[in-house]
């Protein structure tokens, strides 16, 4: 499909479908409790559900998350987004368990592949309409397409599964659409990445250590209890809600995890100028605080405290993970960035699995308010751990050529580079890149 958007158009674009896929991926979780209710589910086999779309996560994460800086970002969005559309129709087909964890598989393989490349894209084409400009929108949409989509997806299905006709399609359909438009603005959006003169070899992504090892066990503990409270929320929460606090409404479901994801994103956007020793502490303490909080309201089925409990610790992970992205960007050397950051992330999608996993086996034996009180006791273990670390690693200041987005690893201007005149010149079609600012 021949490319028709400007670089000012195709950056909108881009944060749609973005937005979409991450909003299309946390679909499932206010409709867990349906599935369990028509057939049977266990609360185990739906956190099996979930933990299959973050193994899918994390294999694509290894195998196709760095492919777009030599492959061209059209060239992977748009199969992984094909991803999407065909976990959609899956979904529509049948609601047995078979096709649900496939489903869930695709969706994970797709958000992989989405997540780090929708990321560099947004950067690239911001710099190509914006040349001379501070980098804070390509900050603030890329933040709340990704925190901001999944906390979305939660409260579309939500309300749809609550208000609208077939509460187990209804939602699916509305994303059917919105990922097929999301397909096409992609395809009408420049490439930022140009044709390689040389052949491609393909390796999978190199995961390791790299920088000061303390700074790295600090982010990666971090990043893993960041992640263990994000996956509570998407597994499991909502048949918290529903049992133990006895609210079966699946709209509230649905706003509740909003609410955690929505705190997050909020939180990572406003605490851009502080420090990193100010956003380790303030991620430390807020999320210690929230769980405790939560933890309290099952206790006393207050829904107002598990729900300001979780705003709190949504808060609080938001935040820490954050300041994880920096430390290992700052610590990491330039050349070595990419790899630090695959294995950080690694790390926290572990983390978003393995406690799920591990709560979903347990509630089947034993009360759910037993199991999160244990679960916050080895939260708040690991966050004492993580501050602990954080107090001992050196002061690493950030090299001149560590980027302004942690997520972004930098290296020096190349034909391929977004602010270099090669890469201008192809965005812009020609010598006409100017009409576009």
């Amino acid at each position: 499909m021949t490319t028709v958007l400007t670089p000012k158009a195709g950056f909108w674009a881009i944060a749609l479908a973005f937005l979409t896929a991450m909003a299309f991926s946390t679909v499932p979780t206010p409709l867990y409790p349906l599935y369990m209710a028509r057939d049977g589910f266990s609360t185990f086999t739906v956190t099996v559900v979930f933990a299959v779309y973050a193994a899918g996560v994390v294999v694509s994460l290894l195998l196709a998350g760095h492919i777009s800086d030599r492959l061209g970002r059209k060239r992977v969005l748009l199969p992984a987004l094909a991803l999407e559309l065909l976990a959609a129709v899956l979904f529509l087909t049948s609601a047995s368990l078979p096709i649900l964890l496939t489903a869930r598989f695709l969706t994970g393989l797709g958000v992989g592949m989405i997540t780090a490349t929708a990321t560099a894209y947004l950067q690239e084409l911001h710099a190509a309409h914006r040349p001379s400009a501070s980098r804070h929108r390509f900050e603030v949409v890329s933040t709340a397409a990704n925190s901001g989509g999944l906390g979305l997806g939660t409260l579309i299905a939500g309300l749809l599964a609550q208000f609208s006709y077939g509460p187990l399609r209804t939602p699916y359909v509305i994303f059917l659409v919105l990922l097929t438009v999301s397909l096409i603005a992609v395809a009408l959006t420049p490439e930022t990445v140009p044709p390689q003169a040389e052949k491609y070899r393909y390796r999978p992504q190199r995961i390791g250590v790299h920088g000061d090892r303390t700074t790295y066990l600090a982010a990666a503990a971090a990043a893993f209890a960041s992640f263990a409270v994000f996956g509570v929320f998407t597994s499991l929460a909502p048949g918290f809600v529903a049992g133990t606090l006895h609210h079966p409404s699946r709209a509230l479901a649905g706003a509740v995890v909003f609410a955690v994801f929505g705190a997050a994103a909020v939180a990572q956007t406003l605490t851009g100028g502080l420090s990193a020793p100010a956003k380790s502490a303030l991620g430390l303490l807020a999320q210690a605080g929230g769980i405790v909080v939560l933890v309290l309201g099952m206790h006393t089925e207050s829904l107002p405290l598990f729900l300001l409990g979780g705003v709190s610790a949504g808060i609080g992970a938001g935040v820490l993970f954050k300041a994880a992205l920096g430390s290992v960007a700052a610590s990491a050397a330039p050349a070595e960035r990419g790899a630090a950051l695959a294995g950080l992330f690694l790390i926290a999608y572990i983390g978003l699995g393995v406690p799920a996993i591990g709560l979903g086996l347990a509630v089947q034996t034993l009360p759910a308010v037993i199991v999160m009180t244990w679960f916050a006791t080895a939260l708040l273990l690991l966050l004492t751990a993580t501050a602990l670390l954080s107090h001992r690693r050196p002061a690493v200041p950030p090299s001149p050529a560590s980027p302004a987005d942690p997520t972004s690893p930098a290296r020096p201007a190349s034909p391929t580079s977004p602010t270099s005149p090669a890469r201008q010149l192809a965005l812009s079609g020609g010598s006409g890149a100017e009409r576009h600012r």
